[in-house]
């Protein structure tokens, strides 16, 4: 008899003690800027990073749906881990959507037996748009790689690297190809010089690679041209990670306010917990974070449908594509500046004792303006109005640099 994917509960059993373990820690990680090896360590002891991986191939098998409700419980324990594992989870999510499915065995074994995936995709600098500085050459008969890329999220922790680059005998299109690394081979260095205010333990900071030898089975190539869920996975994930920073949020203001006995003398209760208006703002940090959370399963529901229909065989209509993108920007523009604003509110419960370096409740404003600063929402609202007055349809695959016009 077949086995049996697990149910959330199920899951959710088996991740709760590892999350729990991770928050104890979260703001001492942050006030000393210790990088989360530990944690991630026992995610993959967990079989975490095997979530998404076939029961056939040594995984868990979990929905998309379970994928981002556990990423939400993620983020409230410490929001560095989803955005840690964001590339790791996009990696499986591409060869899914992206790659000849007879090539997927050897890396879904791999991330079943606890491999972690990083990423490095992003050029800094003055490199022209649509344009790779990061070169694939042919060397007998494998490959050499050569480059540098920036915000890197994930690799300083993983074991394989995924890295956009152009084959040098190609600059087409077809050329761009996705090349797999391992970690620690020669010529890979990983350097921790992130320097963002927020998600300061992500590891996203420069890779670089010299004359790095790559086997022929480890370059994946891929359209770059019709529609993909890609983008909408990789932007859920974010707002996945604000929805956990939403809970984390209203549960630190309750932790803070629970039990304190000093009132002020033109409060409205005898002691914080009973004044009125703490109970108001209370209310609203868990209002923000029910429908932040609300606002990822919608979109997550619409990336599931699309996958469910992948495993059947079936085609995926473009339609469906073109909805799950508009969905997530509709939510990243809803969501970001709920849980900006809540993050805020957070110190409207109480006095300066809440400022203290140890609590470190800062941080959540910190961290949700960093993630809110990727993909920048003026452009998702953009897109949506484009759609609604226009019919414009989203662009799937963009980068970032100069532009020739």
């Amino acid at each position: 008899m077949p086995q049996q994917p697990p149910s959330y509960e199920q899951l959710a059993e088996r991740f709760r003690p590892v999350f729990v373990r991770i928050a104890e820690h979260a703001a001492r990680r942050e006030n000393e800027r210790e990088l989360a090896h530990d944690a991630v360590n026992w995610l993959r002891e967990a079989k975490f990073g095997a979530l998404r991986v076939p029961l056939d191939h040594g995984g868990l098998g979990a929905s998309v749906e379970q994928l981002f409700d556990l990423l939400i419980e993620l983020g409230a324990a410490d929001s560095n881990l989803p955005q840690i594992l964001r590339a790791h989870f996009g990696f499986i999510e591409r060869l899914y959507a992206e790659i000849d499915p007879e090539l997927h065995a050897p890396w879904l074994r791999r991330a079943a037996a606890g491999a972690i995936f990083g990423n490095a995709t992003t050029e800094i600098g003055e490199g022209e748009l649509g344009t790779l500085q990061t070169k694939l050459t042919r060397d007998g008969k494998g490959w050499r790689l050569d480059g540098d890329k920036f915000y890197s999220t994930g690799t300083l922790y993983a074991d394989w690297i995924p890295v956009s680059a152009q084959r040098a005998d190609d600059p087409s299109k077809e050329g761009r190809v996705l090349v797999l690394v391992p970690a620690h081979a020669e010529g890979v260095e990983c350097v921790d010089d992130w320097r963002g205010f927020g998600q300061r333990l992500t590891g996203s900071g420069t890779t670089r690679f010299r004359r790095v030898a790559v086997e022929a089975a480890d370059v994946l190539s891929y359209d770059r041209e019709r529609p993909t869920p890609l983008t909408a996975y990789f932007q859920l994930t974010h707002l996945a990670t604000l929805a956990g920073i939403a809970r984390a949020i209203e549960r630190d203001a309750v932790a803070f306010v629970q039990p304190r006995k000093r009132v002020y003398s033109h409060g409205s209760g005898a002691t914080p917990r009973e004044d009125p208006l703490v109970q108001q703002v209370v209310g609203q940090l868990a209002s923000t974070a029910f429908t932040a959370a609300s606002a990822v399963a919608a979109v997550a529901r619409g990336l599931g449908d699309i996958d469910r229909l992948r495993q059947r065989g079936e085609a995926v209509p473009e339609s469906l594509i073109v909805d799950v993108e508009l969905r997530t920007a509709k939510a990243q523009v809803g969501i970001v500046d709920a849980v900006l604003n809540a993050a805020t509110r957070l110190f409207d419960v109480g006095g300066a004792s809440a400022l203290q370096e140890d609590r470190r409740l800062d941080r959540h404003w910190r961290n949700a303006r960093t993630l809110a600063s990727h993909n920048p929402t003026i452009y998702k609202a953009r897109v949506v109005g484009d759609h609604a007055l226009n019919g414009t349809r989203p662009t799937f695959y963009w980068s970032v640099g100069t532009s020739t016009a």
